[in-house]
């Protein structure tokens, strides 16, 4: 089969679960991934014929594409902000919104560095801790990006532990100089009470894109997300949609610095009622907007 007409046809057999423009671009990926073509290979070689070899499984990713397991599962893979992560149906996939709080992240983490690095080998490393890790890829991207930072993942998780400490970023961290993160197994939803036996007094970031979506807003979901994405990493109920933040709160009471910094995730809908949270627990708390205007994260302080 060429190609060209493999796109085509394709393309055509996703749009019951996707734009056109979206449905091709899936279908690009998955060329790329399985035959190494490239998103315009089927132009500037209109003759391109698949190898018969590779046909049976591309038709199977397929089958599950049009199932609408959503394309990072199937390639087993997601670029984010700047890196390439493994994703199974045991993470959440990276979204572009939470690049945002990391940038942030970074430049605060960057800003410390440069602060404690004229005292030398007696300097303190930038200390992160990362609640509700799930793929590490917040983890993973401060730790690279910060230099001499020292990151804890933490998550309930096993699977998404198991996942996140798999990344294989060996070549940039012998690139960098970087230290992998530490991943750890704790339920975030205990306020860091158990956390406390690990012997770390405290971290200078504390960063978090934790479940949010309220139970009422499921049916807002596309198929691909609510059908394949783990529950346990999006949803909260209706009567209690704060619980993790709450949760984040006494974290950072026992172990931000009184100098240190926490950036969150929310739901755009709870930006007033999350802040006041953090407010009513002593911290300064900020609401930061993404590209679209909506509200994003939160940015708090002793």
């Amino acid at each position: 089969m060429l190609l060209s007409n493999f796109i085509k046809e394709n393309t055509a057999s996703l749009e019951s679960l996707y734009p056109t423009v979206e449905a091709r671009s899936i279908v690009l990926m998955l060329c790329e991934d399985i035959l190494g073509t490239k998103s315009y290979t089927h132009i500037i070689e209109p003759q391109t014929v698949i190898p018969q070899s590779k046909e049976g499984a591309l038709q199977d990713a397929m089958d599950r594409l049009r199932r609408g397991e959503p394309i990072q599962y199937v390639t087993s893979k997601v670029e984010w902000c700047g890196l390439t992560f493994t994703v199974t149906p045991d993470v959440l996939i990276p979204r572009p919104e939470t690049e945002l709080l990391c940038r942030e992240a970074i430049k605060t983490g960057m800003r410390i560095y440069r602060m404690r690095r004229p005292y030398g080998k007696k300097a303190q490393p930038v200390r992160i801790l990362d609640l509700c890790t799930g793929s590490g890829c917040i983890a993973w991207k401060t730790a690279l990006d910060i230099t001499g930072a020292k990151v804890t993942g933490v998550d309930i998780s096993p699977e998404a532990l198991e996942v996140a400490k798999g990344q294989n970023f060996s070549s940039l961290l012998k690139e960098t100089g970087a230290t992998a993160p530490t991943f750890l197994r704790y339920d975030v939803l205990d306020g860091g009470e158990a956390f406390s036996k690990e012997g770390i007094s405290e971290f200078d970031l504390i960063l978090s894109n934790p479940p949010y979506i309220m139970e009422s807003e499921r049916h807002l979901l596309r198929k691909n997300v609510v059908d394949f994405e783990p529950e346990i990493a999006l949803f909260v109920p209706d009567d209690d949609p704060l619980l993790f933040y709450r949760a984040i709160a006494k974290w950072s009471t026992r172990y931000l610095s009184p100098e240190g910094t926490g950036l969150t995730e929310i739901n755009d809908v709870l930006g007033k009622e999350t802040a006041e949270l953090f407010r009513s627990e002593g911290f300064s708390a900020e609401i930061i907007q993404d590209f679209y205007g909506r509200n994003r994260f939160i940015l708090y302080k002793k």
